[in-house]
């Protein structure tokens, strides 16, 4: 069974890169960002604080999205496994997963803050799958269409310098002590992190996580 959660900055890549695992070894995978999108569409009422909180770049209450990550972790499709997008966020989300279910690997993308708006900027998505894109580093084969379905590909209302910013510093008041707390509990437990550059081009940053990964699969 294989548990992965992949941490890093807003932009780093990790809606990509959780894409490409799922292909690669099978595993389904949960996106946080998705799931707060579908509660916009079908939960009238929680459509306006989930809403009103992404448009200014803030995380929501970690109480409303532990709720939601259990319901959905308890779907059948991921008992064998699953890699984890944009969850946890915080400690107190980290430690809710502690309790109940056993993470096997930790994928930090690490990105230099000033590639962040480059990548946020030309990025582009399939809203009713979650697929990434970006205008240079990841187009699609026709342009602002997606591969698979021929829809049209749309930017994120967040995407934006402003938004960016509160996010960033979000993710910097949140993010950065979670990844100190689970480099501590790599010492207590049998979790294995990994640090992964994520100012590399797609296919390098995956290439370097899949080496990483087979190489502890293995031991």
């Amino acid at each position: 069974m294989t548990r992965i959660i992949i941490l890093g900055a807003p932009g780093s890549g990790k809606g990509t890169q959780t894409q490409l695992l799922s292909q690669y070894f099978c595993i389904p995978f949960i996106s946080a960002g998705e799931i707060l999108r579908q509660e916009i569409k079908n939960n009238k009422q929680n459509k306006k604080y989930i809403k009103k909180t992404i448009n200014k770049g803030k995380l929501v209450n970690n109480s409303f999205i532990i709720k939601l990550i259990k319901k959905k972790i308890q779907e059948k499709i991921y008992l064998n496994g699953f890699i984890l997008d944009g969850f946890p966020r915080t400690i107190e989300q980290a430690e809710f997963l502690n309790k109940d279910i056993k993470i096997k690997f930790i994928i930090y993308l690490k990105i230099k803050l000033t590639n962040i708006l480059n990548r946020i900027e030309g990025r582009l998505i399939h809203e009713p799958s979650g697929r990434t894109y970006h205008k240079i580093l990841n187009p699609p084969k026709k342009k602002n269409l997606d591969d698979l379905t021929g829809e049209i590909l749309t930017k994120r209302k967040d995407d934006n310098k402003k938004i960016i910013s509160t996010r960033i510093k979000e993710y910097e008041i949140f993010t950065k002590p979670l990844i100190q707390w689970f480099k501590r509990e790599t010492l207590t437990n049998s979790i294995k992190y990994f640090e992964i550059n994520s100012n590399n081009s797609i296919q390098k940053i995956h290439q370097d996580i899949i080496k990483k990964l087979n190489i502890n699969l293995k031991n």
